[in-house]
């Protein structure tokens, strides 16, 4: 029994994690042949459904908060699907068979499939509006970082915190038109950017780890994407505040008739309550994060994290894979 006397059964635990990452190695190995030759669909295609496949095998009851969609645009893992044999723990599920297509269309660095779960009814579901603002850091901006002061004043301040000058500071943010303004700002306060081409998923997760080069990732980004980041600064014991960020009045409106506080500072209990979190990630392309896949011969490698906030572990996997079993 847990200490809120709930059977340990109906609780995700670590067996769990490393079924999932199952999951994301298929995603991340059917998407390998797809690499550089510019049709990101058919590679995102390929990955979720090995991704729908492998889930299918996994003991637990899981449902999509966070997917690609609704029902009507299957085949991708839509909100709303159960996944898993029915059996099991039951959880919510943010998933992204690879976050990141257009880089892996591209051939370029840092496209990731991901997967994150937590207890049933643990995750929001901020669908309904798409993008969110964001700011990540390890666990010294506890204290330090609040979202609504202006960047240079954050980076000051956390500069501070960490005992470094504000010229080593490094700020991952999305290469956007939006962020122009943002960029610039960052840059005036001596500071440095990394400016990430898509998916911000790992960016904000390089933040929360120790030893990385960069300190912090800020900027609007998916909605969803923070969700699931959550679930993996939980484990990491990071820093995250986020708000909403509605393009339009009709936008605002649909969160608010979901259930959203559009003008709430979500931080990561917000995004993803309790303490039993899951992140598992497997690297498409070469990234910071992970590596990527890749065909050595007759087998196929893999580079995979797991994290899980519960026991606060960041496992590595390096996973070889014959090539005849995947043709």
């Amino acid at each position: 029994m847990t200490a809120d006397s709930t059977p340990l059964y109906e609780h995700p635990d670590r067996n769990l994690a490393l079924e999932l990452v199952r999951a994301t190695e298929a995603a991340a190995i059917r998407a390998q042949p797809f690499i550089g030759k510019g049709d990101k669909n058919a590679a995102d295609g390929a990955a979720v459904d090995a991704m729908r496949a492998f889930l299918g095998t996994v003991d637990f009851d899981g449902v999509i908060v966070i997917g690609e969609g609704e029902k009507d645009k299957a085949p991708m893992l839509f909100n709303g699907e159960h996944v898993g044999t029915g059996r099991g723990p039951s959880c919510d599920i943010a998933v992204d068979p690879i976050d990141g297509t257009s880089l892996t269309a591209a051939g370029r660095q840092n496209a990731i499939s991901m997967l994150a779960a937590s207890d049933r009814g643990t995750m929001l579901d901020a669908s309904s509006v798409f993008y969110m603002n964001k700011i990540v850091t390890d666990g010294d901006g506890f204290g330090v970082i609040d979202i609504d002061r202006p960047i240079g004043d954050n980076i000051r301040a956390f500069a501070k915190a960490k005992g470094k000058a504000v010229g080593d500071i490094r700020v991952a943010v999305l290469d956007r038109p939006r962020h122009q303004q943002l960029i610039e700002d960052i840059r005036a306060t001596g500071a440095g950017t990394r400016l990430m081409l898509d998916g911000d998923v790992a960016g904000g997760i390089n933040a929360a780890r120790y030893g990385t080069r960069i300190d912090m990732c800020v900027g609007i980004g998916g909605s969803p994407e923070g969700v699931a980041t959550a679930c993996a600064i939980k484990a990491l014991g990071g820093f995250i505040q986020t708000r909403l960020a509605p393009k339009d009045d009709d936008e605002r409106q649909k969160g608010i008739d979901a259930g959203l506080d559009i003008d709430k500072l979500y931080e990561a209990n917000d995004l993803v309550s309790g303490d039993n979190t899951f992140f598992v990630a497997t690297g498409v392309t070469d990234g910071g994060l992970v590596a990527g896949v890749k065909r050595l011969g007759p087998i196929i490698r893999t580079e995979s994290i797991v994290l899980r906030s519960h026991s606060g572990t960041i496992r590595r996997i390096e996973a070889d894979h014959l090539v005849s079993r995947w043709l």
